[in-house]
């Protein structure tokens, strides 16, 4: 399969570069797959599993959180807010994170402000979790 360059990196630096086969993510309006060939384009990322098919056939898994991909020329580049790999993934923080984020929803009482801090945080536990299944 034909394949194209990939740079993903967050704020901390620089991830991953090199040739893949498929990069799929979530964006804010739904799941996309980028292939070699897809025209320009841009978009926001969302929150969400990311799956990376390299060049060999290998699928690396992770959990992106936001950001910005684009394609320019061929070449995509994804800039995440935050992007781990499975294997960087603590799941007992994950699970943790997820407990104590439904302890507070279900005691109530949050302003609508902290109950969306509370939700965010919720997803973000949920997203690392799905992708350590």
């Amino acid at each position: 399969m034909a394949t194209f360059p990939l740079r993903i990196g967050t704020p901390d630096g620089l991830l991953y570069e090199g040739e893949a086969e498929r990069i799929v993510c979530r964006t804010i309006t739904g799941d996309l797959a980028i292939l070699a060939g897809h025209i320009n384009y841009c978009t926001a990322l969302g929150m969400g599993e990311a799956h990376v098919v390299l060049e060999d056939g290998t699928v690396r898994n992770a959990a992106c959180i936001g950001g910005m991909l684009t394609v320019i020329g061929g070449s995509v580049h994804v800039l995440a807010t935050t992007w781990e790999w499975e294997e960087n993934i603590d799941e007992e923080r994950a699970k943790e994170a997820r407990r104590k984020a439904e302890e507070m929803i279900a005691k109530g009482g949050l302003s609508d402000h902290d109950y969306a801090i509370v939700q965010a945080k919720l997803q973000r536990a949920l997203v690392r979790l799905s992708v350590k299944q």
